[in-house]
């Protein structure tokens, strides 16, 4: 926790009170009410602005917090180097750059048809970068849901996935915490930044982080009949690549060794079955 807390930095509460007074300015009446979110969040400070009868969610993005994101996108290319592909993660030089992206991403996402907070406005106060979104209320994040739900919504999400990938966008940072449940819906939040000339090898590391989120949550066998649900049998086998680089990361812990094996074998039934169903057209 010292360690986050050191590499995140704390934003001064003058300046976030500067910020939750423009926002207040800007969306209601001037009065606002601020709940700050107990989150693990290394890249932004999260919070909750209720002004003139709204609510909103807004992520406050300080210089330190774009030093913390540029380290972490060399590391995370540096695993992609690793893994035998060249790195396709970004960063962006600013902390309004980092908003403004997320916005552009969010709005993106919502364009195809993928469900995402609604985005309201991407802006730099006293040189912060400044994300404000549409606040879900009473949502869950996956991995808070019970065991039945989250077998039930596992191919949603690998169909969603599918969907930005057919769109030629990827979301390059998929978590159980970055999937939220409001009323029996899924939503992505947090997508990140990949470079285009590495979009197949961004769509493979995304399916990957996909069934790394879901083996803990159901099991390694769920995990990959879902994924094949929404892909065929060769992209989740060539997802199976990048588990070693996405075990690294210290926000997955999952079972690498049996996730493997799991897609092994469904790849290799899915292989018999074709060669057996060959056999009976040659007769």
């Amino acid at each position: 926790m010292d360690v986050q807390r050191l590499l995140r930095g704390t934003v001064e509460w003058d300046r976030l009170e500067a910020v939750a007074g423009e926002l207040a300015a800007r969306y209601g009446d001037g009065e606002a009410h601020v709940e700050f979110l107990d989150a693990d969040n290394w890249l932004s400070t999260p919070f909750i602005l209720r002004t003139g009868g709204d609510a909103y969610f807004v992520k406050v993005v300080s210089r330190q917090n774009s030093v913390v994101h540029a380290l972490f996108t060399a590391g995370r290319n540096l695993g992609a180097f690793t893994s035998g592909t060249e790195g396709f993660f970004e960063h962006f030089g600013t902390p309004a750059d980092m908003a403004r992206h997320e916005l552009e991403a969010t709005e993106r996402m919502r364009a195809i048809g993928v469900n995402a907070p609604e985005p309201v406005e991407a802006l730099e106060i006293d040189g912060l970068g400044v994300l404000v979104v549409e606040y879900l209320p009473a949502f869950r994040p996956l991995d808070e849901l019970d065991t039945e739900a989250e077998r039930d919504l596992a191919p949603e999400l690998f169909r969603a996935l599918r969907r930005l990938h057919d769109h030629g966008l990827a979301h390059g940072d998929l978590r159980a915490e970055n999937v939220l449940i409001l009323d029996g819906d899924l939503y992505f939040i947090d997508a990140t930044s990949v470079r285009e000339p590495g979009a197949l090898d961004a769509r493979e590391y995304d399916l990957a982080c996909g069934l790394a989120a879901l083996e803990p949550l159901i099991g390694a066998a769920d995990a990959v009949e879902a994924a094949l649900s929404a892909y065929p049998a060769e992209d989740v086998l060539a997802a199976r690549e990048y588990l070693d680089f996405v075990a690294i990361r210290p926000d997955h812990d999952f079972d690498g060794p049996g996730l493997k094996g799991e897609i092994e074998k469904r790849a290799a039934e899915r292989s018999e079955a074709a060669d057996t169903s060959g056999d009976r057209r040659d007769r």
